[in-house]
């Protein structure tokens, strides 16, 4: 297929255009490169820089999109809701128009378990109630709000994908390296690595006395490797007229001191910890079930232990 992937210059959208090039698709890259990397686009792919509001311009032929472009920072997101609503929301419209107009009728979107907001229950389902509690979240759930109303009106076929936390680091067939590199990182596992390699001092643990076995909040932790299967999976599983919505994670949530008892054991440094004040409005556990899209398109994480996540992001950081 003829597929293009905005965002596929950041890390998710890299990795999942490395999985398509290497099945054989014809993919081209949009990037307005504000976060990614032009050298982590796939050697095989076409590559464009350019905001998605100019998609209308290499949409031609295309058969199906998969979007990534977004603003993901939370603590942005709420000091900067506007930036966040014209991003994620605002381009994603533009994007949908240009597709209509086009007539590309499929899009698979990367979208997040932030969309549930504080939930009432783990793991969190897809039918659970949606309240994001930050503009970010909001503004995801806003662009599945619209996939499911042009699903409906005009019969696109869509399918969402809501993950929280993704590691690691993908191995193309070539040998080429595809990893995270955030310019601000506000991410566990590579915070805690950055350690490690003496680009920081210590690692902030916030809060240690939640109601959780080692009173540190747990979190649901995913392969980039997996999540991008996952993607694949779900172009095949676009249906005319219908907004699918899967969850993705491990099932299994990690605490913070297990993330850092991994981190220390792999890299065999000590990596300070600072206990912190808890941070406002962090919940004890936020894990995602992935049973309907284990059920319904057979996907299940290759990668599913977090010292293999740990693992794989360690050794793919240069030295």
């Amino acid at each position: 297929m003829k597929l293009l992937v905005t965002g596929g210059a950041g890390y998710i959208g890299s990795v999942v255009a490395a999985q398509l090039v290497e099945a054989g698709h014809q993919v081209t890259v949009l990037d307005d490169l504000s976060t990614g990397h032009a050298d982590a686009v796939p050697p095989g792919a076409r590559f464009v820089e350019g905001s998605i509001t100019e998609a209308a311009s290499v949409l031609e032929g295309t058969d199906a999109v998969l979007h990534f472009a977004a603003r993901s920072l939370v603590g942005e997101s709420v000091q900067k809701p506007g930036l966040y609503w014209a991003h994620n929301l605002g381009g994603t419209l533009a994007l949908l128009d240009a597709m209509r107009a086009a007539g590309v009728g499929r899009i698979v979107f990367s979208s997040t378990a932030a969309t549930y907001g504080e939930p009432e229950r783990s793991p969190i389902l897809e039918t659970d109630p949606t309240r994001p509690t930050n503009p970010y979240g909001a503004s995801k759930l806003a662009v599945d709000t619209a996939l499911t109303a042009f699903a409906g009106l005009y019969g696109l076929a869509a399918v969402s994908l809501r993950y929280f936390n993704v590691g690691g680091a993908h191995t193309a067939g070539d040998g080429r390296v595809y990893r995270e590199r955030h310019t601000v990182e506000t991410h566990l596992i590579p915070n805690v690595l950055a350690v490690a390699l003496g680009q920081r001092e210590s690692v902030n643990v916030f809060g240690t006395d939640y109601p959780t076995p080692d009173g540190t909040c747990v979190r649901d932790y995913i392969h980039v490797a997996d999540l991008a299967r996952a993607h694949l999976l779900a172009l095949e599983a676009c249906t005319p007229g219908e907004h699918k919505i899967y969850n993705l994670g491990n099932g299994t949530g990690f605490s913070v001191q297990e993330i850092l008892s991994v981190c220390r054991e792999v890299t065999g440094h000590p990596i300070p910890a600072t206990v912190a004040e808890r941070r406002a409005g962090d919940p004890a556990v936020l894990v995602a079930s992935s049973e309907k899209i284990q059920r319904e398109l057979g996907w299940k994480p290759e990668h599913p232990s977090v010292r293999d996540i740990v693992a794989d992001a360690w050794a793919a950081l240069p030295r």
